[in-house]
């Protein structure tokens, strides 16, 4: 079928990899176009194949799943990637989403997520496993009211909205407003706050919760 969902997957543990396989193929808007089990391997096949969608185990022989996912970044800027991990680690969770990873899965919550991560990543929207939204929020950044007072009404509501991990078409149905006109302030948001890309708005946006109650 024309719309389905591409997606590639790179991980070392054959039980892990067989599970993985097993729960997305019960999906057949899902094709798996490609597997790897090492990270040499598998940006190579990521430039020859371009998925939709990369899933990538962080620890893999030759190049970890975040320097993968750096290197395609760099060649593809939208080229969009899970990482997948054992580990609730908030220094890997900003490493990750500082390259502009899309999506973040615990393994131990994988069988269970992966379809819905994987959706979310293909929407353009940012996939995490609730464990880790706590990860990346739990250290706020203190209230700036200059900062505060640069958003007008509509940002405010989208921030909250994006704090709660909503994707831009949950926002624009939320609201009552397009999606476009979502995009839009999503936008000027960024400009405002001098950065690029839905990972680091969201990680703003969940850090600086409060401020938008």
């Amino acid at each position: 079928m024309a719309n389905n969902i591409r997606v590639f997957i790179a991980d070392d543990h054959p039980i892990f990899l067989a599970g993985l396989l097993s729960v997305i193929g019960r999906r057949e808007d899902i094709e798996i176009c490609g597997q790897a089990a090492n990270g040499n391997d598998a940006l190579a096949f990521i430039r020859a194949l371009k998925p939709d969608v990369a899933l990538l185990d962080i620890q893999m022989p030759g190049m970890d799943g975040i320097k993968v996912a750096e290197a395609c970044l760099k060649e593809n800027p939208a080229q969009k990637i899970i990482l997948l991990t054992m580990f609730n680690d908030e220094n890997l969770v900003r490493r990750a989403f500082n390259t502009g990873v899309m999506g973040f899965v615990l393994k131990e919550n994988a069988v269970s997520q992966i379809t819905f991560a994987i959706d979310a990543v293909a929407a353009n929207g940012v996939y995490l496993s609730p464990q880790l939204t706590k990860v990346l929020a739990h250290r706020p950044e203190k209230k700036d009211s200059a900062r505060d007072e640069m958003f007008t009404v509509s940002e405010k509501k989208i921030l909250k909205l994006i704090s709660e991990g909503k994707s831009s078409r949950e926002i624009a149905l939320a609201l009552n407003v397009s999606g476009k006109t979502v995009e839009n302030h999503r936008g000027n948001i960024c400009k405002k706050l001098g950065i690029t890309g839905s990972s680091s708005l969201l990680r703003y946006a969940m850090q600086n919760k409060s401020q938008f109650d």
